[in-house]
């Protein structure tokens, strides 16, 4: 375990390299300079999305590792929590039918190695040879994804809106890694519950914002917001689901914010970044949990 510890401890960026790190303006020295911190790491094109893939990739091999040496009902959380790749693949392959993307631009971007760790190679290969969105659907009947996607292509159909599709699919990534925590032992249910109550609280205040932001019936978006609270319950989160403009939505969600610390005695700075909204305040939930 030591050894292990070590190699994780040494890929943590601790704040002085991070502040280093905006100091520097020339995308291929950053690269150089990352390296340490993400072994193996090879940029051939030094675009956003081949970076993007390759830290993506990173960071999976980097929970397969750790799955390799934790005890079973950890490397069962892992797996689960490894599901959301699982399902931004599938989000890709039915976008990318839709859009008529032909087969070997369909496969780039689709990340293979999750699919390694989640013993599912066959499965993404199966979905990828497929044409139409009727066969995926019959494919997926016996799987754990049949209900979202059986009522999201139906809602396509009728809407030609993906929305509710990408929605049903993260419901059931969160409904799903909350379902696991009953297995994990007394120390590691504490801290692994506490990081799927701030997840999917972050994900609950991010389905209103959208919702708000581009006026999608409530009624249809409250069907997606999940029963697990860390800061808020459910009395809050429909309170801020009637909201009509964002401002009353930003001011309810800080104030309810600023009545925790107040309550908690937690010495954390909110700050609330209007460009970036939802991230700022998922920086107050990460300070919070680490």
């Amino acid at each position: 375990h030591f050894h292990q510890d070590r190699f994780l401890k040494n890929l943590i960026i601790d704040d002085d390299t991070l502040r280093s790190f905006k100091t520097i303006y020339d995308i291929e020295s950053f690269i150089e300079t990352i390296k340490p911190y993400y072994p193996g790491i090879e940029i051939k094109d030094y675009t956003i999305e081949e970076i993007e893939g390759a830290l993506i990739n990173n960071y999976i091999k980097l929970i397969g590792k750790i799955m390799h040496f934790s005890p079973l009902n950890m490397r069962r959380f892992l797996k689960n929590y490894l599901m959301k790749f699982e399902i931004q693949n599938l989000k890709q392959i039915i976008i990318s039918l839709i859009i008529g993307m032909k087969q070997e631009e369909r496969r780039k971007n689709i990340n293979f190695s999750v699919e390694v760790y989640l013993d599912n190679t066959d499965f993404i290969e199966e979905l990828l040879k497929f044409t139409s969105l009727d066969e995926i659907q019959i494919f997926l009947k016996k799987s754990l994804y049949n209900i979202p996607i059986r009522e999201g292509l139906l809602y396509f159909k009728k809407s030609k809106e993906i929305f509710v599709l990408e929605a049903f699919l993260d419901q059931l990534y969160y409904t799903h890694l909350r379902a696991q925590i009953k297995n994990l032992d007394k120390k590691e249910k504490i801290m692994i519950s506490l990081f799927v109550k701030y997840k999917t609280e972050i994900y609950n205040l991010n389905m209103v914002y959208r919702g708000i932001k581009n006026n999608i019936d409530r009624k249809l978006l409250s069907q997606f917001l999940i029963h697990n609270y860390l800061f808020l319950n459910e009395d809050k989160l429909n309170y801020l689901l009637n909201f009509n403009n964002l401002d009353d939505f930003l001011s309810t969600v800080e104030s309810y914010l600023k009545d925790i610390i107040k309550a908690e005695q937690i010495y954390i700075k909110l700050k609330i970044d209007n460009k970036h909204i939802i991230r700022s305040i998922e920086q107050f939930y990460i300070t919070y949990y680490f």
